[in-house]
């Protein structure tokens, strides 16, 4: 295909990521560590936000939902353009500082207007987030090596998810809710400092074709050819007319409505419905948050790589095992009466449920070019995140709210029921994308 980026050479040994690109790797983790963890602290403080500005759990899917992802990824597009053409890494440090300064001004809100108004600048920030440091860990560590890293990558979310839990929990139940959202964003900021100063721009596919110039004579390299940098109008339709870029992009959509529904209520759910305490959650939540969905980003990431070697359907069958193994648990965790049991039913789907994200992010980063990049990996994210975050939170707290006059004592648990059909739609649109795979490898091959 037309669109598609250079291979390394056949037989050659590829290029190893140096010190610095470890180093680069670490920061933008924990970069996004803070841009989850700003973004679940609405959920994770859900109870006292509630008893505080009196809001409903339809208010609160709302916030966390439709009004952040609405900014979070239409902006995302014109960003992502401006940062493939231009410094990726100062694009990212902006945008740290940005949504931390917003998630400071979280904690100074009085009512729920004030509140909605601080998140959608929070979507504003992160938009310029995670799909330059995408790009930026593609041009630092080579093809056949960008798996394993784009999942330690994204280890952000768990990391981030779980400090958000402990760090947000503690705090509140020591202080106030509000003193949670303040020191987050002071870190923020910092770190935004700190990307500014030390991670460096690098060239853009520099390593996408990596040779040892001992093993491989430079007269034996083909000459790769520069390509001009593409439009913006020109890689949305490149990325919009790939069948399996746009498949593999609304396949992950279906399966964020389940997790981003279950992320922004999951804490409220086990307080309000389950028994636990704030105190409980800070300990027990924040272990099943960090270490299942850790070990699902790297293990996943890790199977991508060996497995995608052999058949890129993997990209496709890999994220749809781990959802129908995930289903039935899931089904457990909404119907166990106690949070100790539900806990143990959450702690396996919460790793599953991201076995799609990694095979996801490498199959775009290997899919097109180098100046097409970060636009690219907005473009994913625009869709499924438009569908996942916008949607996931917004139906299930709408829902709970209309269960509330005949479930009132469990509302929560009657609309987590109905994310399961949500499960089943994305294992098949997983299956489908298989074939579309199969289909464009059988056209390369011909062509």
């Amino acid at each position: 295909m037309a669109d598609r980026i250079a291979s390394p050479v056949p037989g050659a040994p590829s290029a190893r990521p140096g010190a610095r690109a470890w180093v680069v790797l670490g920061i933008l983790c924990f970069v996004y560590v803070l841009n989850f963890l700003d973004r679940q602290l609405l959920s994770i403080l859900a109870k006292p936000i509630q008893d505080d500005l009196g809001v409903t759990d339809g208010q609160l899917g709302l916030i966390s939902g439709l009004y952040f992802a609405a900014f979070y990824c239409i902006l995302a597009i014109p960003v992502g353009w401006l940062a493939d053409r231009t410094n990726r890494a100062r694009v990212l440090a902006l945008a740290c500082a940005l949504w931390s300064a917003a998630t400071a001004a979280c904690g100074f809100s009085n009512s729920y207007g004030q509140l909605a108004a601080s998140r959608m600048a929070v979507g504003v920030g992160e938009a310029g987030g995670v799909p330059p440091s995408y790009a930026i860990i593609s041009d630092y560590f080579p093809s056949g090596t960008r798996g394993t890293a784009l999942s330690l990558f994204n280890l952000g979310p768990p990391i981030g998810q779980a400090l958000g839990v402990a760090f947000g929990a503690s705090i509140a139940a020591a202080y106030s809710w509000r003193d949670a959202f303040i020191w987050v964003g002071a870190v923020g900021v910092a770190t935004a400092v700190v990307v500014w100063l030390v991670v460096k721009e690098p060239k853009k596919g520099g390593l996408d074709v990596a040779v040892e110039a001992e093993a491989v004579p430079a007269s034996d390299i083909p000459a790769v050819e520069p390509a001009p940098k593409s439009g913006f109008w020109a890689t949305c339709r490149m990325f919009f007319g790939n069948p399996v870029l746009r498949g593999m992009a609304l396949a992950c959509g279906a399966t964020q409505f389940v997790t981003y529904a279950l992320l922004n209520f999951a804490t409220l759910f086990l307080m309000r419905e389950k028994g636990m305490t704030l105190q409980e959650v800070a300990i027990w939540y924040a272990l099943i948050v960090g270490v299942p969905v850790g070990l699902g980003m790297f293990v996943s990431g890790r199977l991508i790589d060996r497995l995608a070697r052999k058949s890129k359907t993997a990209y496709a069958w890999l994220p749809a095992i781990g959802l129908a193994i995930a289903a039935p648990l899931f089904a457990g965790f909404i119907w166990a009466d106690d949070w100790r049991l539900a806990l143990l039913f959450l702690a396996l789907p919460m790793g599953l449920n991201y076995f799609y994200l990694s095979p996801a992010v490498t199959l775009v980063q290997e899919e097109v070019r180098p100046d097409q990049r970060v636009l690219a990996g907005a473009l994913l994210l625009l869709v499924m995140n438009l569908i996942g975050l916008g949607f996931g939170p917004t139906f299930l707290g709408a829902v709970s709210d209309a269960f509330r006059a005949t479930h009132p004592d469990n509302s929560l648990q009657m609309a987590f029921y109905t994310l399961l059909p949500f499960y089943g739609l994305a294992i098949l649109m997983f299956v489908g994308l298989a074939g579309k795979i199969r289909r464009q490898v059988a056209k390369e091959a011909r062509s």
